[in-house]
């Protein structure tokens, strides 16, 4: 087995920390409360989707059956190279930068969640407050999750545990029939 250098290594888990490919805790189903936020005095928060429009989802969330197994830890947008990307919900930006070959842009929320997207040539920098649905970058052009389409990649996070992002959009909700008078 090889090993890497201890510089190398913190790199690596810096790295896989700021996409979120490292969780620490176990994986908990995402549910109505996970948009309450973190703790006592967290705000409810209704995020929007990262893309204008309506985009359609190339790919669903899928958790992992082991925090360490395979799934999806987010959702895929189907877009356009050079499009909008846009903060989900008001924040801070807490990382933009380059993981291995693509852009990644990640913005702390108050109600202590973090959406992380890419790949995104980002137009913010750390420690920028961001406001819902203000531009914060572009799709890069280059080949991602859904290759050969163009998509954007945006998971949320609380801590170690992995939601589906789209639990936190509101919709109209569902459709309900009322009886004649």
């Amino acid at each position: 087995m090889q090993t890497l250098g201890a510089a190398a290594g913190v790199g690596v888990v810096v790295a896989a920390l700021a996409l979120g490919l490292v969780p620490a805790g176990t994986r908990a189903a995402s549910t109505s409360s996970d948009r309450a936020g973190a703790g006592a005095g967290a705000r409810t928060v209704v995020y929007v989707l990262p893309l204008a429009g309506d985009p359609p989802t190339a790919r669903v969330f899928a958790a992992p059956a082991e925090i360490w197994a395979a799934g999806h830890r987010g959702v895929d947008l189907a877009g356009a190279v050079g499009q909008d990307v846009r903060a989900p919900a008001s924040g801070t930006v807490a990382f933009a930068g380059t993981v291995v070959d693509r852009g990644v842009l990640t913005i702390a929320h108050p109600d202590g969640l973090r959406s992380s997207l890419e790949p995104v040539q980002w137009s913010v920098s750390a420690g920028m407050p961001v406001v819902q649905g203000e531009p914060v970058g572009v799709i890069q052009a280059m080949p991602g999750h859904c290759a050969p389409a163009t998509c954007l990649h945006w998971g949320v996070r609380r801590a170690e545990v992995y939601l589906d992002p789209l639990t936190l959009v509101r919709t109209a909700g569902p459709v309900v029939l009322l009886a004649d008078p």
